[in-house]
């Protein structure tokens, strides 16, 4: 157990390293450049404890292994270098054999249905260098048409207790579909699973939707739409998809909506009389308050995970950059200081981290700074890479690539806070301005 808590140290500091076996020797933490090499695990295919649950059982087995190797952090050993079977969750576990193809880790299941059709997933993860489990088994239920999510469960529970940090395989993201050409494309809000899956739509395409975002409870989502000819604020209830407009003040448009962690204000961008301010308005009363007053373009806001600050852009000080400014109100200061113009910055789960868009000589790059401006990192760099948003744990960012040219469209794609692992969300279609969603009750 304790070789694989070597790997958490290594994933909680963030340093480029993962474990690597020596040839006959014990784990050891190899940093080479940021070159990090994968841990090797091992998932036979899961048990089927009874006819009904031989399809959901293989399944399962193949997503948890997608999860994991997705974040480029594991590498799945192939089940032909299998030197044991498993064909019996209660079979006791032949180290060796695993030990022999190089396995630091082995997960373990079965699956069972019901006659009510109620599916049943039960795991053990073990370390195999350690010989002994890693944690409890643990068992998850659900219908049969829930699978998927009870196979991300399985894999955040093995993904934590590996790395000691949240999953965050059990989540979804709201985002704008696209379709058509470039100069005419159809839009519309579509929420899938954080891997392209169970993708369905949200709204129709028959007027411009933008910048969807989850509450906090992952429930309801804010956008704006042109439906009226000029931009407002909706509120959507995921499940019912009831919604109703914000703030419909005569004379304005508002847009840039995101939640306070209370998921009770609503934070957004106001333009009244040529000029554009931040807004706090309460869900519940409808009492606005405005948060700047300034000549300058002030939108993109988004709060600090404990509710204390506002991060926001600002073209004040004579081209688009980053501020941080009290929750209340109050002098903003600026926080970025590099060549080029940032935007659209969001602040990471764990509160450590400034996400952002920046757009210099040309290219537009996804980046991360502290929450003072210093240690920025820019992780992508493409023709139009823009508007980030952060996985549950706070370790991987999503964001929009659009590729150049007429026949250019744009695609969700992510990448770990590191610069590493690079990949495009599989789902088909394509699609802008992601939000993720808090893990799933």
């Amino acid at each position: 157990m304790l070789r694989l808590l070597t790997a958490l140290l290594a994933l909680v500091l963030g340093h480029a390293a993962l474990p690597a076996q020596a040839q006959n020797g014990p784990l050891r933490i190899v940093i080479d450049e940021g070159v990090i090499e994968p841990l090797p695990f091992a998932v036979p295919e899961f048990v089927a404890e009874n006819a009904a649950a031989a399809e959901y059982a293989q399944n399962i087995t193949r997503v948890i292994a997608a999860d994991l190797e997705g974040t480029g952090l594991f590498r799945e050993i192939p089940r032909e270098a299998f030197l044991s079977t498993v064909t019996s969750f209660a079979s006791p576990v032949q180290y060796a054999d695993w030990k022999a193809i190089n396995a630091q880790a082995l997960i373990t299941g079965a699956v069972s249905v019901d006659g009510s059709g109620r599916l049943s997933v039960k795991f053990r993860l073990y370390d195999v260098y350690s010989q002994a489990p890693l944690g409890d088994g643990l068992q998850f239920g659900g219908a049969t048409g829930s699978w998927r999510r009870v196979a991300h469960k399985v894999a955040d529970q093995v993904y934590s207790r590996i790395t000691g940090e949240g999953g965050y395989f059990d989540s979804r993201v709201v985002f704008v579909a696209e379709r058509g050409p470039k100069n005419e494309r159809a839009k519309q809000l579509a929420i899938m699973d954080y891997d392209g899956a169970n993708m369905q739509a949200l709204t129709d395409a028959n007027s411009i939707v933008i910048a969807p975002r989850f509450s906090p409870t992952g429930d309801r989502v804010l956008y704006t739409s042109y439906e009226s000819g000029f931009p407002r604020i909706y509120l959507l209830d995921v499940a019912s998809g009831q919604r109703r407009m914000l703030d419909d003040q005569p004379g304005t448009m508002t847009f840039a909506p995101r939640f306070a962690p209370d998921g009770r204000r609503v934070l957004f961008s106001l333009a009244q009389g040529g000029n554009t301010d931040l807004y706090e308005l309460d869900l519940q009363s409808g009492r606005r308050s405005r948060l700047t007053d300034a000549p300058s373009i002030e939108t993109a806001p988004s709060f600090s995970p404990d509710g204390s600050q506002i991060v926001f852009e600002s073209d004040r000080s004579g081209t688009q950059q980053l501020y941080v400014m009290p929750a209340n109100g109050g002098e903003p200061r600026r926080i970025s200081f590099g060549q080029g113009r940032y935007g659209t910055p969001v602040w990471s789960p764990r509160g450590d981290y400034i996400a952002f868009t920046k757009q210099n000589q040309g290219r537009f790059h996804i980046g991360v700074m502290r929450t003072d401006g210093s240690e920025e990192r820019l992780l992508t760099a493409s023709f139009l890479d823009e508007g980030p948003t952060w996985a549950p744990n706070g370790r991987v960012i999503m964001f929009t690539r659009e590729t150049a040219g007429a026949a250019g469209a744009p695609g969700l794609y992510t990448v770990d806070i590191t610069g590493r692992n690079l990949r495009k969300v599989p789902y088909q279609g394509q699609g802008s301005d992601p939000s993720w969603s808090p893990l799933q009750p």
